[in-house]
């Protein structure tokens, strides 16, 4: 094939820069709320900063008796953990395997179930010894994972939520996620909360809250601010990422990876418009 001019070779490379630029124009918008948009963004109030490991590349995290379960990434480094909220402290650990890469975690059944990244490969441990019961396949990737009692919640990056039996792992469904009628991917870490399905929007400070039954988003959380500059100083933090709910006291944890804090928030609904007269 013979090799285009170097004037043809510049139009074409500015093309595909220009292609490129547009579609990750598109890609951020498909996870920015539009400016006509009436889902309600709601703000938050720190009711307690705890410590946490800046080391933890935190890609699942939830909260049960008493006690945080973290789940961490990065290949060589990934881990699942236990960890006293109040302070920090990691009480017992097993690393993954070098070979994979650590995503979301849940429980059930007095069990941990994990995801991995791209290893199309899961996890079941024993969450009292951490001993590992199983393994368990699925297609592509895998993300953030939660529960609801009846059916472990799997994101993969997508606009789709599957639905895992919790006996078998084996899918039952999907659930398209859309806000303001778009799909919405970059759904990353998972809790359930009070009905609804908290999820982590990937590279941004918002939290998704979806309708289980639509997969419509029927509300945003804006964590923008929420590390502050004291807090990044001397640190080197990623993104937001993990959240936690404690059920029975009602409150709500966030943090992110490689994060030193973690926040204990209250939401705060967006104020009212004032009556038209």
């Amino acid at each position: 094939m013979r090799a285009p001019s170097p004037r043809a070779a510049g139009a074409f490379l500015l093309k595909l820069l220009g292609l490129l630029a547009l579609a990750h124009v598109a890609g951020a918008a498909s996870r920015a709320p539009s400016p006509a948009s009436t889902i309600p963004v709601y703000r938050y109030e720190v009711v307690h900063a705890y410590p946490h490991d800046a080391n933890a590349f935190t890609q699942g995290l939830f909260y049960d008796q008493g006690v945080l379960y973290e789940s961490t990434g990065l290949q060589g480094r990934s881990s699942v953990r236990k960890v006293r909220l109040e302070t920090g402290e990691v009480l017992q650990q097993t690393n993954l395997s070098p070979a994979v890469f650590g995503e979301g975690i849940t429980h059930w059944n007095k069990r941990l179930v994990g995801v991995t990244w791209q290893s199309e490969l899961g996890y079941v441990l024993d969450q009292d010894s951490f001993a590992v019961q199983q393994l368990f396949d699925y297609k592509g990737e895998g993300w953030g994972l939660t529960q609801d009692g009846r059916a472990i919640i799997m994101s993969d990056g997508s606009a789709e939520l599957r639905f895992l039996d919790p006996q078998t792992l084996r899918e039952q469904r999907r659930l398209r996620v859309t806000a303001d009628g778009r799909p919405l991917d970059q759904l990353n870490e998972l809790e359930w909360v009070e009905g609804e399905i908290y999820a982590n929007i990937w590279q941004t400070d918002r939290i998704a809250r979806i309708d289980p039954a639509s997969g419509k988003v029927v509300a945003w959380i804006d964590l923008a601010g929420l590390l502050g500059a004291k807090e990044r100083a001397g640190a080197n933090p990623d993104v937001l990422n993990g959240i936690a709910y404690d059920g029975a006291g009602k409150r709500l944890f966030v943090t992110g990876k490689l994060w030193p804090k973690l926040y204990e928030i209250r939401l705060v609904a967006p104020a009212k418009p004032a009556p038209r007269h």
